[in-house]
């Protein structure tokens, strides 16, 4: 039998959700029969698996040991090259270079950003394993492995609530720097289509028009200068979608330089040319994000911009 009391980094979730993270061990179909057969005591009451944890809350568990037991979290990242743009006690905001996952993926990668970002704490004493019972600190938004530029990551389970929601309230505004190898239709604009990912390929496909299982999507654009045919456009998320930008781009005959799996031309970088370049917070109303309203951070100039257009600044 073991009790387990909840922290703060474990409140705000499901109690399912976190006992799935407490004891990774335990078959999904065991947990729930536990809970069906009153083996698992939430407040010394009943449960269901839907409550939501609050701090102090107590969780009594007649399991075996065994489900208990943790393989201990290694922190293995190697030697950081993080490039901080922004900390505080809550979270922190990074630079993600070209040619790194944000997550571990399939390119058997020493080294991810997130597990950067988890050792930078572990080593500056912001994130102790051994106290954390279902938290680990993670990031907020992602980016492609070949797209460079700004990615926050949450220090605590709050600060993650926190600037997630601010993200489904579009109250953070992500504006990207793109190179496109072709003019675009016009200087300024806002295009609205329909979106379907192919899951298998990892390819995303666009149409002008609605149909059952599609997504909208509207993406904002605006060219800032030219070199010949080719274009440096400022790009605004109105949605948020899986190769929202790549894919839009090329559906209204505007590749991304370097962007072959979207009809694009190779480069030099042979990457494509995009860089989430600016997060601005002009609309937050979290309080914990206070600090942080009215505040807009810039990556450094990507090469591709400066090999390109060299008078950007």
């Amino acid at each position: 039998m073991r009790i387990i009391t909840i922290q703060e980094n474990d409140a705000g979730q499901r109690l399912d959700k976190f006992l799935m993270k407490y004891m990774p061990a335990m078959p999904k179909s065991m947990l729930y029969k536990l809970i069906r057969k009153k083996e698992i005591k939430y407040n010394q009451k009943r449960c269901q698996g839907n409550e939501i944890l609050q701090p102090g809350d107590m969780i009594r568990i007649y399991a075996k040991d065994e489900f208990f037991e943790k393989k201990q979290k290694i922190i293995s990242a190697e030697p950081s090259s993080l490039q901080i743009i922004f900390e505080n006690q809550d979270l922190i905001i990074v630079r993600k270079p070209v040619g790194q996952d944000v997550h571990s993926g399939g390119h058997h990668d020493k080294n991810v950003l997130i597990d950067e970002i988890i050792k930078y704490l572990y080593d500056t004493g912001a994130y102790d394993p051994k106290a954390e019972q279902s938290f680990t600190p993670a990031v907020c938004n992602r980016i492609d492995r070949n797209t460079e530029g700004l990615v926050i990551a949450a220090k605590n389970a709050a600060a993650l609530r926190a600037v997630n929601e601010a993200i489904r309230q579009r109250q953070i505004q992500k504006i990207y720097l793109a190179v496109t190898e072709r003019p675009l239709p016009k200087q300024k604009e806002i295009c609205t289509a329909w979106l379907k990912k192919d899951s298998n390929s990892n390819y995303v496909h666009i149409a002008d028009h609605p149909s059952s299982g599609w997504q909208e999507i509207r993406t904002a654009y605006e060219v800032i200068a030219q070199n010949g045919q080719k274009q440096l456009v400022r790009i605004h998320l109105l949605t948020g979608r899986t190769h929202q930008i790549r894919a839009h781009m090329a559906f209204i005959g505007s590749p991304l330089l370097g962007d072959v799996r979207y009809g694009g031309k190779a480069h030099a970088g042979t990457y494509q040319c995009l860089c989430a370049y600016q997060l601005s917070f002009s609309e937050i109303t979290s309080p914990l994000l206070a600090e942080l309203k009215n505040k807009i951070f810039t990556a450094p100039i990507p090469d591709f911009i400066i090999k390109y257009f060299p008078d950007f600044k």
